[in-house]
């Protein structure tokens, strides 16, 4: 197990040397003044050489890669301050550190997806667990149903739906908000609630099928067989056996789920005007603020490494017939 974390961090951290000289290669080889971008409109010749020298962007392209990836493990020195690690840059739009940015938008992004992500597992597990428990029967057909409808509904089709009828018609809910979870828990709680909701609908209907599928698939799985010959009540092989067998393919889409979110949920903070990770995102996009793009794209691909190892861990927990050689 060790030499298996160490090797596949070991590979992650290979990974993410070669992304972020894709990113940085890819947006610094772009015909474009960027000292030029940095300053704005009607910014003159010696503003504009100034913020170049400043940037380090008068150095040849392999210094400045050699500085920005020094800078993600130790930190650099721009006019603004010192910037600690992991130093990502300064953005040209706010000429703030882009990881201060990151990590003041991380907070709400976090809470969207750890407060979705709890809300859907429960329902979506769980009423695909009842289907396949229910197989056949009127609750089957019923629970299938409606998670085929809800799941092809999407969240700025619903969101805009659920926002007229319980905040703008009835006043059951208030309208989604960012608060602090230490100074405001209610605030908090009630201000993501809409956003979850919605986010919950989507993905239970998602998660209710898959679940429903692989369990019944378990069923038909031999040692499962062999447990219901030997005498063995029916929940305890339910529970024991194919339950525990089902759970490697709902991980592995947990694990893709949960690193698309926790990179920035786009959609959910843009229906509901939230200003999270996926809103800076486009934020930069839009403004052609290429540090804090890259920085966002950095950002999310260490998730997405550390979550994939985190499922495969996961994988020699559920089942011990998967070996980490």
């Amino acid at each position: 197990m060790l030499q298996f974390l160490i090797r596949r961090l070991s590979g992650a951290v290979v990974i993410m040397f070669l992304i972020g000289a894709f990113t940085f290669f890819l947006f610094y080889t772009i015909p474009q003044d960027f000292a030029q971008l940095a300053c704005g409109k009607n910014c003159s010749p010696e503003n504009i050489a100034v913020i170049r020298e400043n940037l380090g962007l008068d150095k040849p392209i392999t210094t400045q890669f050699w500085e920005f990836m020094v800078g993600i493990v130790s930190g650099r020195d721009f006019p603004q301050g010192h910037c600690s690690a992991p130093c990502l840059g300064v953005s040209f739009d706010s000429g703030e550190f882009v990881w201060d940015s990151i990590m003041d938008r991380f907070p709400l992004t976090l809470s969207l997806t750890v407060g979705g992500l709890v809300i859907f597992l429960l329902f979506g597990l769980g009423t695909g667990l009842l289907a396949a428990w229910k197989r056949g029967t009127a609750v089957d057909k019923v629970v299938s149903g409606a998670s085929m409808v809800l799941s092809s509904f999407q969240i700025y089709f619903l969101g805009p739906i659920v926002l007229s009828l319980l905040v703008y018609q009835t006043g059951w809910l208030e309208n989604p908000k960012e608060a602090s979870i230490t100074d405001d828990p209610a605030g908090w709680f009630m201000g993501l609630l809409i956003p979850w909701i919605v986010m919950a609908t989507i993905f239970t209907a998602q998660y209710t099928r898959m679940a429903r599928s692989t369990m019944i698939e378990q069923l038909q799985e031999e040692h499962v067989r062999t447990a219901r010959a030997k005498g063995m009540r029916q929940r305890y092989v339910f529970f024991r056996y194919a339950w525990r067998g089902s759970l490697i393919p709902i991980v592995t889409i947990i694990g893709m789920d949960l690193s698309a979110l926790l990179s920035g949920a786009v959609v959910t903070e843009y229906t509901f005007d939230l200003a999270g990770i996926g809103r800076l995102a486009v934020t930069g996009s839009l403004t052609k603020d290429l540090p804090l793009t890259m920085g966002v794209m950095l950002f999310g691909a260490f998730f997405i490494l550390i979550l994939n190892i985190i499922v495969d861990l996961a994988y020699a927990y559920i089942d011990p017939r998967v070996r980490l050689a």
